[in-house]
This record gives structure tokens, C-alpha cells and sequence, in this order.
């Protein structure tokens, strides 16, 4: 068998050094050592390293895009359900004095009661929806839910107690829809 060539040095020999034990060991030109390649970066992994930070930021910021994107579309949401409720609590607030100003030997009459089933409906409607009134009467005045547009002098109820409520208030995920209008007793 023939024996391979080696890569010749500048004088057509072999490329020799002296190792640590005084021999002569060959050290080829295409075998480059390990300090070597370390100190001479390869542009082909420079660039692949290049693409893949690039790449992993264009995910995180498509990531982010898409949280923010959803974020403002559950905002928008969010925002035409108060919208909307907002303009159907006046209906709400009509029903409730229809059906209070009913005498009571009409409380039975089919139509009293119709309208009684609707109202109830309606209610039910907007509670699954995460539509839910505000307690006023008997609970401490909170500037966050009430609205106080009367103060009274009532030594039997304590300070900053809701004593009557005059328009009922609504919330909608954590966000008030509408204030309840009180009287606060002092």
C-alpha cells in the first residue's frame, strides 16, 4: 500500500516542531490547534450566532405583540359592555318604579306579573354577563362606589352609614358602570 503524502513545508519537507520530550513531531498546516481555533473566530458560526439572536428577538417581540394585541382587545371589550350597560340602566331603573308604583290589588294581574318576569330576566341577563349592583343602604360610605348627594343627622345609625339610596349603582369588573346616589347619615 502506498503511503500518503504529507503536505510539504517551505523547503518540500515535512513541517516539524520538537516536542516536549526532544522528539520531532510534524505539525501539518491544515491542523490547527484547539488555542488556534479559538482565536480565529469562523465568520459561518459568527453569522449562524448573528441569526439566532436575531431570531430569538423577533419571537419574544411577536410574543409581546401578541399579549398586548389580546390585552387591547379584552380592553375594547370590556369598554362597549360598560358602554352598552350604561344605556340599559335607565330601562332598569323605569322597570323598578313601574313596578313599585303598582297598587296591591293589582300585584297579582297577569300583565303586573309579565313585567315583574321581565325585570327579573333583565337582571339575570346582566349578572351572567359580570354586571352586579352596588349594596348601599346599611353599608359604610365608600367615596369609591357612592355617590353622596344628601347628609342627615341620625343619632341611631353610626357615622358614614348609607341610610337610604336613591338611584342603585352598578359594577362591572371591578370598574363602577354607574355610582349609587345615597344619603349618608353624620
Amino acid at each position: 500500500m502506498p503511503k500518503r503524502q504529507q503536505p510539504a513545508g517551505k523547503n518540500g519537507q515535512p513541517e516539524t516542531q520538537e516536542g516536549p520530550e526532544g522528539k520531532k513531531e510534524r505539525k501539518l498546516k491544515w491542523a490547527r490547534s484547539k488555542e488556534d481555533r479559538e482565536e480565529t473566530p469562523d465568520p459561518i458560526q459568527e453569522r449562524l450566532k448573528e441569526v439566532n439572536e436575531r431570531y430569538t428577538r423577533l419571537i419574544a417581540e411577536f410574543d409581546n405583540f401578541r399579549k398586548r394585541s389580546d390585552k387591547e382587545k379584552t380592553q375594547r371589550y370590556d369598554f362597549g359592555v360598560r358602554d352598552t350597560v350604561e344605556k340599559i340602566l335607565p330601562i332598569i331603573d323605569n322597570f323598578e318604579r313601574g313596578l313599585t308604583g303598582v297598587p296591591e290589588d293589582q300585584a297579582e294581574d297577569s300583565f303586573v306579573t309579565g313585567m315583574q318576569m321581565i325585570y327579573k330576566q333583565l337582571l339575570k341577563t346582566l349578572e351572567d354577563i359580570g354586571v352586579k349592583p352596588i349594596e348601599a343602604v346599611g353599608q359604610e360610605f365608600n367615596p369609591d362606589f357612592h355617590n353622596a348627594v344628601m347628609h342627615v343627622d341620625d343619632p341611631e345609625v353610626g357615622d358614614n352609614i348609607v341610610v337610604e339610596e336613591f338611584q342603585k349603582g352598578y359594577i362591572y369588573k371591578d370598574h363602577v358602570v354607574r355610582y349609587s346616589m345615597v344619603k349618608v347619615a353624620n
